[in-house]
């Protein structure tokens, strides 16, 4: 039924007289026709929503789901980038880590050359015009991947002479390092003077040796 302009005004004028406290549901036959109108939208609004609430719920969460998804390898994206243009610059530092290794690994004594190794500091202290109380090996130690050479060291002489002395240590071909250096008078008068220090070489231990020795 199509209502004409006066009846919408009449119906219209009927509900803003309208007594809001004094409806009754049970009495929604007799309310305004507007206001049935009105109703009968509010209703289908409020269905439809729920309706659409309902079916497309599952929907909603798998979006979320797929949307912080996204986010994450956004990230992971940003992050690989970010890694990938240093590349060239971690690839130059590795290749000088490398040669570095292996200048080092070359200043490393084998075990056959530890005896030498022993001559030259004998003769560094000689050299210094020091006394030699002590020059012996200690038993070595074994670490994954390379051998520690302890070595005892007591020498008597002056002051200059003995730093002199452990200068000349630290400038050998080989790596020696100098460890619990101790001095101490050599005698009750005199300017003579006692140092006992241990020194470590090592040797490296190359890959096929450290798995035949493997347990």
């Amino acid at each position: 039924m199509i209502w004409g302009r006066q009846r919408w005004r009449e119906e219209w004028e009927r509900l803003q007289t309208l007594d809001w406290q004094a409806l009754d549901v049970k009495e929604a036959g007799e309310w305004p026709a507007l206001l049935k109108v009105l109703c009968g939208v509010l209703a289908f609004s409020v269905a439809f929503g729920g309706l659409g609430w309902w079916l497309v719920g599952e929907k909603r969460v798998a979006l979320e789901a797929a949307q912080r998804q996204e986010m994450r390898l956004l990230s992971e994206y940003r992050s690989k980038v970010s890694e990938a243009a240093f590349l060239p610059e971690v690839r130059d530092q590795l290749t000088a880590l490398e040669e570095q290794m292996v200048t080092m690994r070359a200043m490393l004594p084998t075990s056959a050359e530890i005896p030498s190794l022993l001559d030259s500091i004998s003769d560094a202290a000689v050299n210094n015009q020091l006394s030699i109380e002590t020059v012996r090996l200690r038993p070595t130690v074994r670490n994954t991947h390379y051998v520690e050479h302890p070595l005892d060291i007591q020498v008597r002489g002056g002051y200059h002479e003995l730093a002199q002395f452990v200068a000349d240590i630290s400038q050998l071909a080989r790596i020696v390092t100098q460890h619990d250096l101790a001095l101490a008078p050599a005698e009750q008068s005199g300017d003579s003077l006692r140092m006992s220090l241990v020194a470590r070489t090592y040797s490296y231990i190359e890959e096929a040796e450290g798995e035949a020795t493997a347990p």
